[in-house]
């Protein structure tokens, strides 16, 4: 019988049975270990060829770095339990690399201090991870506006401090989070030139090892890596990969309210959206009836992990003098489980979003659930011209009153008076109450944030 080994992942993010839930198989390779490994190799061979490039190394040599750094000749064993007694894994690679490359191996890491490569490394991660979020952002603002467009003009309660508070569409309310998404889409792109940057400056980040072709090596090595040139050292000034994080907070906290949203509307009270349909997905092991919203649970609980993250990296950027003691080692936790994190809350938004159940009879339903009262402020604004505003306001408060004590209508009791039917016959009164004509410039308001969505 053939011994398959037991795996050893301990978290969510890379568990056999929640790393989907969480993440997703792309995220998990840019941040995967070998993954980390290879961009170190990268830099390293980049940094050889950038020096060959100015004349601080020979060309030849560079040349033999670059063919001999591979990581398949990497012994990750031997690197790990190095990297246990250095604390850092760039020497144990360095090592590696010096005895694939013979006698050029005496020129890698040339002028390098170890957090050079390893935040070059990450910088190069952090660049292609927010291509991918910047590529689901997009997709997701794609479904958000057509689901907009859809339901311009579905009438539904809008909810003020949980209560019904004036008729909205629900097309607006999606309009909402759409243009939450384009703002997220704006600092992507904003973001990315101030954190995919090379950083490449010797052991106090003064370059002094290289004397007068400091800058030209650093130059040549960001373009070798399609890096940007930072005016300068970041060795200890953190607030580019703390801005990452703290956008993708922002992103999860955009899903997050709208992961509450869905879970409140599909509760059985509501019942005005739901997520789609998957065999057995929110199912219950006691309940057969449930259908949980699992997509939004997971979308709130990302939220909440990548806040945490996002304070983490801010306290992170307290550094001491020109090298940490210790914050840094606070980013190899955060940066690639923040990222993993938010791919996954994406995934989860697209799915449920794209395939999002709406029950515009049950929000019709809800809509006159209050007996015509919801507008309340329509009828009180309807007939202020008549006998003036807080006339108007004092018979309406009456009237609501009646509904509560009493039962029946917002309409009946107008219709009931005779201040009102002195100005209104029924057929005023029943449309000055009805909520679908109460809905002020919410689907306006649609076309408006759809149109200015295109332009992102």
């Amino acid at each position: 019988m053939t011994h398959i080994p037991v795996p050893m992942a301990s978290t969510v993010v890379d568990s056999i049975l929640f790393r989907d839930a969480f993440g997703t198989a792309k995220m998990r390779a840019l941040f995967s270990d070998h993954a980390l490994i290879q961009r170190y190799i990268d830099v390293e061979v980049a940094l050889a060829k950038a020096e060959a490039r100015v004349g601080v190394i020979p060309a030849d040599a560079a040349e033999v770095i670059a063919r001999e750094s591979t990581i398949e000749r990497i012994d990750f064993d031997h690197m790990r339990e190095e990297t246990d007694i250095v604390g850092y894994p760039i020497l144990p690679l360095v090592h590696q690399l010096v005895q694939m490359c013979g006698d050029a191996g005496r020129y890698v890491h040339w002028g390098a201090t170890t957090q050079d490569i390893m935040d070059t490394a990450v910088a190069l991660q952090v660049r292609d991870a927010l291509d991918s979020i910047d590529g689901d952002i997009r997709e997701l603002r794609t479904i958000l506006a057509n689901l907009a467009k859809k339901h311009r003009d579905t009438p539904m309660a809008g909810r003020t401090h949980l209560q019904q508070a004036l008729p909205v569409t629900f097309g607006y309310k999606v309009a909402i989070w759409l243009a939450m998404f384009d703002r997220h889409q704006e600092r992507v792109a904003q973001m990315r030139e101030r954190v995919a940057v090379v950083e490449f400056a010797g052991a106090a980040g003064t370059l002094a090892s290289l004397g007068d072709t400091g800058f030209e090596v650093q130059k040549a090595l960001a373009e070798e890596l399609k890096l940007g040139v930072p005016a300068t050292t970041w060795h200890v000034a953190r607030d580019g990969f703390a801005e990452a994080v703290n956008l993708l907070a922002l992103v999860t906290g955009s899903l997050g309210k709208i992961a509450l949203d869905i879970m409140i509307m599909a509760s059985t009270e509501f019942a005005e959206v739901y997520e789609p349909f998957v065999k057995g997905r929110g199912a219950s092991s006691t309940m057969p009836q449930k259908r949980n919203p699992i997509s939004s649970e997971l979308m709130l609980a990302a939220a909440k992990a990548v806040r945490q993250h996002a304070g983490l990296m801010v306290d992170a950027m307290i550094q001491d003098f020109e090298r940490a003691t210790g914050p840094w080692h606070a980013e190899w936790i955060a940066i690639p489980e923040s990222f993993i994190l938010t791919a996954g809350a994406l995934h989860q938004a697209k799915f449920a979003l794209g395939g999002l159940i709406v029950d515009e009879a049950r929000m019709k339903h809800n809509l006159g659930i209050s007996k015509g009262l919801i507008v309340a402020e329509a009828v009180m604004m309807s007939m202020a011209p008549h006998i003036g505003r807080q006339q108007a306001h004092d018979i309406v408060y009456d009237a609501c009153r009646t509904v509560n004590e009493h039962g029946g209508t917002l309409a009946e009791a107008l219709a009931a008076l005779p201040e009102v039917t002195k100005h209104f016959d029924r057929a005023a009164i029943d449309r000055m109450t009805d909520p679908a004509h109460y809905l002020g410039l919410a689907p306006q308001m649609v076309d408006r944030a759809i149109a200015l969505s295109s332009e992102i």
